[in-house]
């Protein structure tokens, strides 16, 4: 009988250290946050890529889902199909929230895409003959990096006083070599229009040249200056900001590391947003 008892307390001891040492391992570590971000597939969701073997060590687990268009990201986002999104620039947002009465904020800048022209017909932007048809997306918000391009090029003026983050094609006052414009085109149709002959000038966003195989160093023959205010942003719904899923996701993106990262990644075509501080 008390062989028994002792065999019990025993039994009772090594369970209750067991107990304690499971409790101190579960304590240990770090608490796992899963966070979905929508992406374009490039540059976008490779740069969140590089990223999640950070925020793994971190306790965040990284989804990444990849769109083709630059519709639904921010309506799966507003509708909570997502933690954060990662395609778009402020005006693009701006226009966003305006149009569609969201409340969508930006978590940060991470890089700059610069918009560039392509062309078939001439190798300097400057060398465009009279009556020559531009080619644009319908992507909206791109129309004033357009036009800034265009007026650095000397080929058009735009009217004084427009802000050129929301100006269009009827915001120009003087257009001296009759150039015409189209742009009711998919952002993504961009490169195959180009490859195909399309239009005199065709302007394409760097994520969609990239993932085409064109080099807009080498293929461009106009490109915005690195002034330019359309870094890309990781967007979130107010107030998701200041969560420390989305605070780590932050600093890994932003993170010196990662910065040098895209610059030689993507060797001058994507560029980190520090360069645009």
């Amino acid at each position: 009988m008390k062989t028994s008892k002792r065999i019990l307390g025993i039994l009772g001891i090594a369970a209750t250290t067991i107990l304690l040492a499971a409790c101190g391992n579960s304590s240990s570590k770090p608490k796992t946050t899963t966070i979905t971000v929508g992406a374009s597939a490039v540059p976008h969701a490779q740069i969140l890529k590089h990223v999640k073997p950070q925020l793994k060590k971190e306790g965040v687990n990284l989804k990444i889902k990849v769109f083709q268009d630059y519709v639904m990201p921010n309506k799966a986002l507003a509708n909570k199909e997502l933690d954060a999104n990662y395609f778009q620039h402020t005006p693009f947002l701006n226009q966003w929230n305006k149009s569609n009465h969201g409340t969508l904020v930006s978590a940060g800048g991470v890089h700059l895409e610069p918009i560039s022209a392509y062309s078939k017909k001439v190798k300097n932007l400057k060398d465009v003959k009279d009556g020559s048809t531009i080619l644009a997306s319908s992507n909206t918000p791109d129309y004033g990096r357009i036009l800034t391009i265009l007026q650095d090029a000397g080929l058009i003026k735009v009217k004084k006083g427009i802000d050129i983050t929301t100006a269009n094609f009827g915001d120009i006052a003087s257009n001296p070599r009759h150039l015409k414009f189209k742009h009711s085109y998919e952002p993504k149709l961009m490169p195959s229009i180009y490859k195909n002959g399309e239009g005199d000038v065709d302007f394409i966003n760097a994520n969609y040249a990239v993932q085409s195989g064109l080099d807009p160093r080498k293929d461009a023959i106009a490109t915005e200056k690195s002034s330019s205010p359309y870094v890309n942003i990781v967007a979130v719904r107010k107030g998701d900001q200041n969560k420390p899923a989305i605070k780590k996701l932050m600093k890994a993106l932003q993170s010196k590391s990662t910065q040098k990262w895209i610059y030689n990644k993507y060797k001058g075509a994507v560029l980190p947003a520090k360069s645009y501080k």
